[in-house]
């Protein structure tokens, strides 16, 4: 009997496992509580700006140190509307996507002529520059200067059995989630494949008639929106911003999530954004005096041995289902 491998086993693992890790999403709520649920809640959000920046990075091969000022942008955003104007959640959350893709776009268009290490330190700028600029007298108004902005937590639709920090939880999963489907369709759309080959040789993308500029920049804004969004549910996440919360620390830190996660792997979000919130704990555990140590060793120690980040774990499992299956690339 001629035996055929069984080619649609990891579409149907693919299939279960998503079903699973749904069910425990929803359920998760109902079993952690407090400082727990706080933290998964945390994860999402940076696993959203991580989404953002890889955007960028993976699929445009345009390095960003700056996307904190855009999480920055969509926090204040947010917080604005809320407390200054009354506007409710559902408004604010992508008004602050929606700004900050204004200013990821706007800054984008003159940072076409920067490439590689130029374009970086330009952003570094940026980073560097945003929190003096949220100090400024001439916006004190609006920002609460070096006080800051207290931000009120979303209140549940009534009738729902579920306090502030269950309901925010939910707020951020449908949103994680729906930024990362729409993430997946742009990479598997003619933009994605046109933004790919901008990465890959832009001389061929521009003779095949895709216009660079415009991809770029659009990646750029798009990019900056994802941290926005990501930025807008911190706010609401900590009811508190100030200016000394988006220094060049937070652009870092995401930069460090998408390098733990991987370049260009987009489930990767979401260990690069466990690695940058619960790593730096446990180093602080191991020795209070020499956390950051700690924290460098175990990052040091990562790269070292996954050079690619989680997604070394997609492809060895990757490799391993195909042995057992029979399936070839």
């Amino acid at each position: 009997m001629n035996h055929q491998p069984n080619r649609k086993l990891p579409a149907r693992l693919t299939l279960v496992s998503m079903l699973v890790l749904m069910s425990i999403a929803l359920t998760l709520p109902m079993l952690a509580k407090g400082f727990l649920l706080f933290q998964i809640t945390l994860v999402m959000i940076y696993a959203i700006a991580i989404l953002g920046l890889n955007l960028l990075v993976g699929f445009s091969g345009q390095l960003s140190l700056g996307h904190g000022a855009f999480f920055a942008v969509g926090a204040y955003t947010a917080a604005i509307l809320m407390g200054t104007y009354d506007l409710p959640y559902g408004i604010a959350i992508p008004a602050a996507g929606a700004v900050a893709f204004i200013f990821g776009f706007l800054f984008g268009l003159p940072a076409l002529r920067l490439e590689g290490v130029y374009l970086a330190m330009a952003t570094f700028s940026l980073a560097v520059a945003m929190p003096q600029v949220l100090k400024m007298s001439a916006l004190e108004q609006w920002t609460g200067g070096s006080q800051g902005l207290a931000v009120a937590r979303p209140q549940a639709p009534a009738g729902l059995p579920l306090n502030e920090d269950q309901w925010l939880y939910y707020i951020a999963l449908g949103t994680v989630l729906l930024l990362f489907l729409a993430a997946r369709n742009l990479i598997n759309s003619r933009s994605g494949l046109a933004l790919l080959a901008v990465k890959e040789n832009p001389v061929a993308a521009k003779a095949m008639g895709v216009d660079i500029a415009m991809y770029k920049t659009l990646a750029f804004g798009l990019s900056a929106a994802f941290n926005g969004i990501a930025g807008a549910l911190s706010a609401m996440a900590v009811q508190y911003i100030a200016p000394d919360s988006f220094t060049f620390y937070l652009s870092a830190f995401i930069l460090v999530g998408l390098v733990v996660g991987g370049v260009g792997w987009l489930p990767g979000a979401f260990f690069g954004a466990v690695f940058v919130l619960i790593v730096p704990n446990l180093a602080e555990t191991v020795s209070k005096g020499l956390s950051g140590a700690v924290y460098g060793a175990f990052l040091i120690a990562l790269i070292f041995f996954l050079p690619s980040g989680a997604s070394t774990f997609r492809d060895l499992l990757s490799n391993r289902i195909r042995r057992k299956t029979g399936i070839s690339n």
